[in-house]
């Protein structure tokens, strides 16, 4: 047997994913309807697998610089200036930058790795990504939530009550994931004058940038040069697998970051980030409005038997468990041959669970059919 005293402290404040957790249990059930995963359902479009494809043809198989190749960082620089004007005066190493990394999730470890001590805090909004908690511990640092039921709304107020002199960063991440909550531009701006007048750093996490329904993206970004955005390709373009991801911020912050990566994941995928050229080129204007009407789907056929808020972007629905817990209501539901995933594995409360509409819209109904049902069983 494997002595645990050899096991570092780190791999015991790193938890495994409650999400991956229902990903293997639908392997043991027999056409089960999932609506538990946050992958998008739609084909990768044949344009981005074309060009991955050309990349694997043309023999550009090897390793990469590690900030990405010349070709896709101008593109993404280009992209991040022109959405984020830079001051009129910018101090040295103040200059906007980006790096492309491998996937969303490695962007933010390489972000908390640079900056997060070991007992620094990192505060965030409750309900929360599943990775965060563990992102944090892994960097050494820990995790303070900021309650927002049960409208998901974050108040300002409540983060800066947060503060402690041994706060180091804020992350944001909008629209969220599980809620699928939006921050609205006034928060997101006194968010960013919060962190900047503390001299705390501000990441705010957009890989679901492309799917906004009620209005236009906004970030804090537009507000503080100092904030760190990190975006990803997965979602938007159903190429979750491929591992690409992109962040921007200051020039200084961002040449530490490619640091850590340089000995870490060392640089994202070359043929992938290939095919995050011809991504840029792709309109994925049907695909959001495919899935706004999802959202609007879902929201009809729960109306009236859940308690819940309409998100307005990504694409979950968190609605309340209409009865006991929300692992007892999950647990019913799989015995229905439903998967979806309980809040406590996105937050300190299991009152909640998250229901995914990335999906067909038969599977869809069939999930609204076996909710309703299950909302009656009490």
């Amino acid at each position: 047997m494997f002595p645990e005293s050899l096991l570092a402290d780190r791999t015991r404040a790193v938890e495994v994913s409650g999400v991956r957790k229902v990903f293997e249990l639908s392997r043991s059930l027999k056409d089960p309807v999932n609506l538990s995963i946050g992958q998008p359902h739609f084909d990768v479009p044949e344009a981005i697998k074309n060009a991955a494809k050309a990349a694997i043809d043309g023999n550009r198989n090897g390793y990469t610089v590690t900030q990405g190749i010349p070709e896709l960082c101008s593109r993404l620089l280009a992209d991040a200036q022109a959405r984020f004007p830079a001051p009129a005066q910018v101090p040295p190493g103040g200059e906007r930058d980006v790096l492309v990394t491998s996937g969303t999730s490695g962007g933010l470890v390489l972000a908390l790795l640079a900056v997060v001590n070991p007992g620094d805090e990192v505060i965030t909004a409750d309900p929360y990504f599943v990775a965060y908690p563990n992102v944090v511990a892994l960097a050494g640092g820990k995790l303070v939530t900021v309650d927002t039921y049960p409208d998901f709304r974050l108040d300002v107020d409540k983060v800066a009550a947060a503060i402690t002199p041994r706060t180091k960063a804020i992350v944001l991440s909008s629209p969220s994931n599980p809620t699928g909550a939006v921050l609205d531009a006034a928060t997101q701006k006194a968010l960013a004058e919060l962190a900047r007048d503390r001299g705390i750093l501000l990441i705010s996490d957009e890989i679901y940038r492309g799917f906004h329904y009620d209005g236009a993206p906004q970030s804090p970004a537009s507000y503080d040069p100092n904030v760190l955005v990190i975006e990803g390709f997965g979602k938007t373009y159903g190429i979750t697998g491929w591992r690409l991801g992109w962040a921007h911020g200051p020039k200084r912050l961002i040449q530490e970051m490619a640091k850590l990566q340089q000995c870490t994941f060392v640089c994202a995928p070359s043929i992938v980030q290939w095919g995050g050229i011809a991504a840029l080129d792709f309109d994925v204007s049907g695909i959001v409005a495919d899935y706004n009407r999802k959202r609007d789907l879902l929201v009809e056929g729960l109306k009236g038997v859940f308690e819940f808020v309409v998100p307005g972007g990504a694409f979950y629905l968190y609605p309340k468990a209409p009865w006991g817990t929300a692992t007892e209501f999950v647990t019913e539901a799989v015995k229905h041959n439903l998967l979806i995933i309980p809040g406590s594995v996105f937050s300190g409360r299991d009152t909640h669970f998250r229901v995914s509409y990335a999906a067909t819209d038969e599977t869809l109904t069939r999930g609204i059919e076996i909710l309703r049902t299950l909302a009656k069983k009490k």
